[in-house]
């Protein structure tokens, strides 16, 4: 997804613009900008998701899937965005085996100064409320250039939304989320060969929200539950090119808090949780060019993790919970000139706890020269680590060993009618095994524990892009997905997004998209039961439409936006709220 795709989805969340992609389904997207959020790509979870931002992972080392929270990140600081499906641990390590979301943060301009102010505002009803009041806040400042050898970007951006209640229910309270984010870069090319780039960011939100869903008889409205997340993070990139290669060395920093009140409904109190988490990069890469077809990465990532946590039940410190992480890794890229292309690579991963573990790839491709047409399979492996709260947590278990994923792809890609129309389509299988997952033994004891048997995952993603003039395109998605029914929870079976651009003047432009996910299963536990029951969610469509109107060339856009036209009234996980038609208006002025 381009800064040109990102430009024209104005106004959207990162997790409504990743829901877009074929594969990736985000809940939590639809709903209130407060609720958690569930990346689920080809079958998996958030922790089988790795994400990167400039080169560098990031991770909140307290999460229990030691995953990162997609509610940190703005999607106007984004330049661009690149989803690698697949297991790809051999490249990305720990966590990368469903997919790599690799975001790229917004860079300097050429210009001595430039930069740009935005500002929207939107309704925010449910299917039930169709007021105009302004609840939906977003706005932000940015500065950036390049001063002979040094460059610089500053980025200030925040969000408000209130007064929408995040569980579904008649006359709930409503509830609030907010978010500040600010990064500082700063760059210099030493010459031609070599250059620095060093980055920070602040970014907290706080939100106020309601409890699960327990049963038709019972409110999950609450007027105590609150949280807030706070991260600090700092870095550095430097690349140093020569004769045959370059030299990539990317490295970070972060630290992050977060804390939570929680209404206890047995003891009639209302309780705090704290967690603390630090995690530190060093990712050092060196790509030699052998021939003119073929070249070798190789590299060693070197990572840290520890965490605490404090609560009246548990104190959990970071002299305690803590591991790190050394992973050598090389790949091989071959490109031919008469068509064939491979990639296959290797990666040791040696852990602190439970010892060493290979993962690799191959990946061949062949393009025809008589047919336009190219042909793709691949076989890769992934791992990933348990987390520090699966381990030392109040549940933990010092003996887990990592999650093991094998993922088989094979498809084709096709261009016809002068580059106008672009057909590819990917069938995949993916098999996990060692699970990590929570357990309760007869005697009500608890704990986590890797499960024996083994996970399979398949499916099909179908990607259509019709071009048929400079000024008009389509572009539409297919995902199948079929999961082992004790993981598919919240997993659309049938996905289909669709959307047509349409440059109506060389400054005005509209965006109408299109969604539809079939049925699903959730489940939740009943408090009148006190057992755990399985429903079905109902299929649902959604049509949204933006209009960009460029007032001034260059320098003043604006546009509007209406989502859930029809109102659909539906449920993207049992006892939350979805949004119904909602408008939006904003302006973005660059300098």
């Amino acid at each position: 997804m381009t800064a040109e795709d990102l430009q024209k989805k104005q106004g959207q969340s990162l997790a409504n613009v990743l829901s877009q992609v074929a594969g990736v389904e985000v809940n939590g997207s639809q709903s209130f900008s407060g609720k958690n959020q569930g990346v689920y790509v080809r079958g998996g979870r958030n922790r089988q998701v790795a994400i990167y931002i400039d080169g560098v992972p990031v991770s909140d080392a307290s999460m229990i899937n030691l995953e990162y929270d997609l509610r940190l990140i703005p999607v106007e600081q984004i330049e661009k965005i690149e989803v690698l499906k697949g297991s790809s641990s051999t490249l990305y390590g720990t966590g990368a085996a469903t997919a790599v979301i690799n975001i790229t943060l917004k860079k300097a301009s050429q210009d001595k100064v430039s930069g740009n102010a935005y500002w929207n505002v939107g309704t925010l009803n449910n299917q039930e409320k169709s007021a105009i009041d302004a609840n939906d806040f977003e706005q932000g400042l940015a500065f950036n250039g390049t001063l002979k050898k040094f460059n610089y970007v500053t980025m200030i951006n925040s969000k408000e939304n209130k007064n929408f209640s995040e569980a579904r229910g008649e006359n709930y309270e409503g509830d609030s989320f907010s978010r500040i984010n600010v990064i500082q870069k700063f760059g210099y090319k030493f010459n031609d060969k070599f250059a620095l780039t060093l980055f920070g960011n602040y970014d907290k939100f706080k939100n106020t929200y309601d409890n699960p869903y327990g049963g038709a008889s019972s409110s999950s409205d609450d007027l105590n539950n609150r949280s807030a997340s706070e991260q600090f993070r700092a870095g550095l990139n430097a690349s140093y090119k020569y004769n045959k290669g370059e030299l990539l060395v990317n490295t970070s920093a972060a630290t992050i808090d977060r804390n939570s009140a929680i209404s206890n409904t047995w003891a009639g109190t209302v309780d705090s949780y704290n967690y603390s988490s630090r995690n530190a990069n060093v990712d050092i890469i060196n790509k030699y060019n052998v021939l003119s077809s073929l070249y070798i990465l190789t590299g060693v990532q070197a990572q840290y993790f520890d965490m605490e946590q404090k609560d009246a039940y548990t104190d959990v410190t970071n002299n305690f919970a803590h591991f790190n992480i050394v992973d050598p890794y090389v790949t091989a890229v071959y490109n031919s000139k008469f068509g064939l292309n491979v990639n296959a690579g290797a990666r040791l991963n040696i852990h602190s706890e439970y010892g060493n573990q290979v993962v690799y790839n191959f990946n061949p491709s062949y393009k025809f020269s008589n047919l336009p047409v190219r042909i793709l399979s691949s076989y890769s492996t992934a791992y990933i680590t348990p987390s520090l709260y699966q381990v030392y947590g109040p549940y933990g278990n010092l003996d887990l060993k990592p999650e093991e994923n094998a993922t088989a792809e094979a498809g084709f890609e096709t261009i016809l009618l002068d580059n106008k129309f672009v057909l590819n389509a990917v069938a995949f299988y993916r098999e996990e095994k060692n699970k990590v997952d929570f357990f309760t033994d007869i005697n009500w004891n608890s704990f986590y524990i890797n499960y024996d048997n083994k996970i399979n995952a398949k499916g099909a993603e179908v990607n259509v892009t019709y071009k048929p003039v400079d000024l008009f395109n389509i572009k539409a998605n297919y995902t199948f997905t079929q999961v082992e029914d004790v993981v598919g929870l919240l997993i659309p079976k049938h996905k289909v997004n669709a959307e047509i651009n349409s440059q109506i003047t060389s400054r005005f432009n509209s965006v109408i998209g299109f969604q539809y996910f079939s049925n699903r299963k959730d489940a939740y536990y009943d408090n009148d039961t006190y057992a755990t029951t399985r429903i079905n969610l109902d299929a649902y469509s959604l049509i949204n439409a933006t209009l960009n109107y460029n007032l001034i060339k260059d320098r003043l856009n604006i546009f509007g936006s209406v989502t859930n036209i029809f109102n659909e009234d539906y449920v993207e996980s049992i006892g939350y709220n979805t949004r119904g038609r909602n408008f939006k208006l904003g302006l973005n002025f660059k300098f």
